[in-house]
């Protein structure tokens, strides 16, 4: 090789020739609606409220976002890590409203279903998110019962996110709030990552204003604390959705477990969920 075509030392020392590092930094956790995010358990809360405002928009939908509840573990850290996301909650108009108990937060969300009735809101409706702890949801029981009776609004829902200690490691006696959750004829949703804890909480929201219930979402002492990288690359499945597959076949259909038996085939399978036919079609 002649000389003057060897490479300089400068070349081979810094030559751009593998792939460029991601510029990622802690903001793009909620900065993102795509790619690869870095999220805790407590985090993921937060992003399911922000994602959730962002996909109404994409809808066309005016809504606004509200969060309320009572830290305890294993959800101690979910008002740290909402205050932290202050400037993104306060860009998608999601106000948070730290309880001091958690029946006046239940209370408080069973008041943001009632926007819809209202002729002077500003707002097409108010997504809403409850948390406590598992002895939280014992506490509060009269009053999420009472808001599951009531119902969610069209354009709202409601979020019911229990943290459940299993192995009793910070609380007085172990609670499972998915028994609760039953008594009070609530839709539940039990993901088993961060990554389901976003994905879940979409589909949860939809499932809420689909059907006019609030959806129980249950969390365990590890999945609130753990850290994951995960993709952002997802979409809610919408009430719209539901409606148009299952209109389309001329029938009272409803949303239940996809595990739970049924006579007739599904209409209609997403995840953990199907559609079915509640009456046989009119003749």
């Amino acid at each position: 090789m002649s000389e003057a075509a060897a490479p300089t030392i400068a070349a081979m020392q810094f030559a751009d020739t593998g792939p460029k590092l991601d510029d990622y930094t802690l903001d793009d956790r909620f900065a993102r609606s795509e790619g690869r995010v870095f999220l805790t358990g407590s985090q993921a809360l937060v992003a399911i409220m922000i994602m959730q405002r962002r996909l109404d928009r994409l809808a066309g939908l005016n809504t606004g976002g509200f969060v309320s509840g009572y830290r305890g573990s294993p959800l101690g850290g979910v008002d740290q890590a909402l205050w932290r996301a202050n400037k993104f909650l306060k860009a998608e108009d999601i106000t948070f409203l730290p309880a001091i108990n958690e029946d006046l937060a239940a209370t408080a969300v069973l008041g943001t279903q009632q926007v819809e009735l209202e002729a002077e809101r500003t707002v097409d409706g108010v997504f809403s998110m409850w948390y406590g702890k598992g002895p939280g949801v014992d506490r509060a029981g009269d009053a999420l019962k009472h808001g599951n009776a009531y119902g969610s609004s069209p354009h709202g829902g409601v979020l019911v996110v229990a943290g459940d200690d299993h192995g009793c490691a910070s609380s007085s006696m172990s609670h499972q709030s998915d028994v609760a959750f039953m008594a009070w004829y609530m839709p539940t949703l039990n993901p088993a990552s961060i990554a389901e804890y976003v994905e879940y909480g979409l589909y949860g929201f939809a499932l809420s204003r689909f059907s006019g219930m609030w959806v129980g979402f249950k969390g365990v002492a590890g999945g609130f604390k753990a850290l994951r990288a995960m993709d952002k690359n997802y979409r809610s499945l919408t009430p719209s959705d539901l409606r148009a597959r299952a209109a389309a076949f001329g029938a009272d259909y409803a949303v239940i477990y996809a595990s739970t038996p049924w006579p007739d085939a599904a209409l209609y399978e997403y995840g953990a969920y199907k559609v079915v036919r509640l009456a046989p079609p009119s003749k």
